[in-house]
């Protein structure tokens, strides 16, 4: 395979990500006399803030996807390249991807950011992450499928594990996937699974720090808690997870939670973007 991209008399800039910045950047080249290159390993771009919705079937899928040669398709001295970033050699001035070699004049990375397991492969494995479309389908298939299995299930302690949702960090992903399960829990469960007391179901949000939504206001941390407390949300501060195992979310503190539905909403950033 190859990048088949003919190196004309003009700079090429190669950017490694269509998030976001990836996005902006592409669009700030236009008619900048660069040859622009935009490799990432979907071929569409997501839209982050309502990935929870998709996780609770609320949006289809292609409400917050949208294909990257749609979006430019009347650009000229642009490229797309749906393929995953390997190796870049700064002194050869050229990346290695999934796809082929390229070299380019300026190279941004903009990869954005990636679920922080904080080096605990027991929960990597375990635990389900909330940062792409495909994950969040996943997770929503996830918990259909756990309703379902509730109602026909043989033991109590069985149908606990797939009613209880634990939620892990309480930045503004965990604060909106838990508010959209209380939703649910109030509004679709009553009239879609009649047979089954929406009491139920338990959402348990976890956070390791004194406050939701830390990187805001403490005013905004105080509004968000108080109406998630109002929806129902069991909210556990200054809590620390362990691990996850036999269905179990274990707490620093010796506390288990039972469920079969562990969400991960903490993030780290996957690589700086800046110019090499």
């Amino acid at each position: 395979m190859s990048f088949n991209i003919v190196k004309n008399d003009k700079k090429r800039v190669i950017i490694v990500g269509g998030g976001f910045g990836g996005l902006k950047l592409a669009n700030k080249l236009k008619k900048s006399g660069f040859q622009v290159v935009l490799v990432d390993k979907n071929n569409y771009h997501q839209f982050p803030p309502l990935i929870y919705q998709v996780a609770s079937a609320g949006l289809e899928p292609s409400s917050i996807s949208f294909p990257f040669r749609k979006i430019f398709q009347k650009r000229k001295d642009f490229y797309f390249r749906m393929a995953e970033v390997r190796a870049i050699f700064p002194e050869k001035k050229m990346i290695q991807t999934s796809i082929g070699k390229a070299e380019y004049d300026y190279l941004v990375l903009a990869a954005g950011t990636t679920s922080n397991f904080f080096g605990n492969e027991h929960i990597e494995e375990e635990a389900m992450p909330m940062k792409t479309v495909s994950e969040a389908m996943g997770l929503r298939n996830a918990l259909l499928a756990n309703f379902e299995r509730s109602i026909t299930c043989s033991t109590e302690r069985e149908r606990q594990e797939l009613l209880n949702v634990v939620v892990v960090g309480g930045g503004a992903t965990g604060v909106e996937i838990a508010g959209v399960l209380s939703e649910m829990k109030k509004f679709v469960l009553p009239n879609d699974y009649p047979d089954m007391p929406s009491s139920l179901m338990h959402i348990y949000l976890i956070e390791a720090g004194d406050r939701l939504l830390a990187g805001m206001s403490e005013d905004s941390s105080r509004h968000a808690e108080q109406f998630l407390r109002e929806m129902g949300v069991n909210i556990l501060l200054n809590k620390r997870v362990t691990d996850y195992k036999d269905h179990k979310v274990m707490l620093e503190d010796g506390t288990e939670i039972a469920t079969r539905t562990f969400i991960l909403s903490l993030i780290s950033i996957s690589e700086p973007t800046r110019p090499y």
